[in-house]
C-alpha cells in the first residue's frame, strides 16, 4: 500500500523518517511517495487534506481536526525548544508589547510560533508572513523590525549579529510547567483504523531505530540541510527529538490539550468537536 507523506527537510523530520521511507525497518507493507515543504506550506495542505500522513504545527491541527488524527509517535514538544523574537537593534519585552506599529516576521500564520506570539503579546498584530529561513535576512535587511524564528535559526540568529528579545517556549513553560507542542505527525480520518494504527506503529519503529543508529541516516539529513554543519544538524536533532517523539504519552498528550484550551479560551482556534488521538 503507497500513501503520500510530506514533512519538511529540516533535520529532525529526516532523522525521524529516515528509516521509514528507506525501509530500514519492517514497515508492514506500506510505501512512501514523500513530499518535502516548510511548515506553513505542510499546514496548508493539510487544511485541504491532500496528503494520507504529515507533519503539521500544533496551531494549525486544530484547523485540520476534522481531517486528520494525531500519531502518538513522530511529535516535536520540549522544553527550551520554543521559538525566538529577534531583532538587529535591542528592543525590550515592553517595546513588543507597547508598539504596535514593529513590523515582525513571523514563519506562517497557523504555525505554533504565531499562537505563542498571539498569546504573549496580543496587541503585536503588524505581522509579514515570510518563509522560516528569509526571516532572519529580513531582519537584517530592514524588511521587518523583528523576526520569530524557529528551527535551526536559533542557532544561527547571534552569529549575524542579532539579539533576542524573548524565548516565547520559555514564557509557555513558566505559563503551564508544560513543554511546549510545536508540531505533530497526523494520519488522514478517512484511512482504515487498521491502516492509521499501522502508521503509527512503523513511525515509533522509525524514531526508535533513529535513535538506536543516530548516524544511520546522516548522509540523507545532510542532503536536505541546507549547507549545515553536521554539529549544527544534530543540535537541531537533541533539541526536537526526544521522548515525546517516541510516545506522546500522558504528559504529551496533557500538554496538547493545555495548549488548545488556552488557544481555544483566548479565541485564538475554533472548538474542536474530533476526539484529537489515534489513542485516547
Amino acid at each position: 500500500m503507497k500513501l503520500t507523506i510530506g514533512f519538511s527537510p529540516c533535520p529532525n523530520d529526516t532523522f525521524i523518517f529516515d528509516a521509514l521511507i528507506h525501509h530500514k525497518i519492517d514497515t508492514e507493507g506500506l510505501d512512501f511517495k514523500v513530499f518535502y515543504d516548510d511548515v506553513e506550506t505542510l499546514n496548508q495542505k493539510a487544511f485541504r487534506g491532500e496528503l494520507d500522513i504529515t507533519k503539521l504545527s500544533y496551531h494549525a491541527f486544530a484547523y485540520a481536526a476534522d481531517k486528520y488524527i494525531l500519531l502518538d509517535a513522530g511529535s516535536a514538544l520540549g522544553f527550551g525548544v520554543g521559538p525566538l523574537l529577534i531583532s538587529n537593534v535591542e528592543f525590550s519585552i515592553s517595546d513588543v508589547a507597547q508598539n504596535a506599529s514593529l513590523k515582525i516576521g513571523i514563519p506562517g500564520k497557523y504555525t505554533t510560533a504565531n499562537f505563542l506570539l498571539s498569546l504573549a503579546f496580543p496587541n503585536a498584530t503588524n505581522k509579514q508572513e515570510l518563509v522560516f529561513s528569509d526571516i532572519e535576512n529580513a531582519v537584517l535587511d530592514g524588511r521587518v523590525d523583528i523576526g520569530l524564528i524557529i528551527h535551526e535559526n536559533r542557532f544561527t540568529y547571534q552569529d549575524k549579529g542579532l539579539h533576542k528579545i524573548i524565548d516565547l517556549g520559555d514564557y509557555w513553560e513558566k505559563r503551564t510547567g508544560c513543554a511546549i507542542p510545536l508540531g505533530g505527525i497526523v494520519a488522514n480520518r478517512n484511512l482504515p483504523l487498521d491502516v492509521q494504527h499501522k502508521i503509527n506503529r512503523v513511525l515509533k519503529r522509525s524514531v526508535d531505530f533513529a535513535f538506536a543508529n543516530p548516524k544511520s541516516g546522516l548522509e540523507y539529513i545532510r542532503s536536505h540541510a541546507q549547507e549545515m554543519s553536521e554539529e549544527v544538524m544534530y543540535k537541531h536533532i537533541n533539541l526536537y527529538v526526544n521522548k515525546f517523539s517516541v510516545d506522546l504519552g500522558t504528559e504529551g498528550k496533557k500538554a496538547v490539550k493545555l495548549l488548545f484550551d488556552t488557544a481555544l479560551d483566548k479565541g485564538i482556534i475554533p472548538s474542536i468537536s474530533e476526539n484529537l488521538f489515534l489513542n485516547g
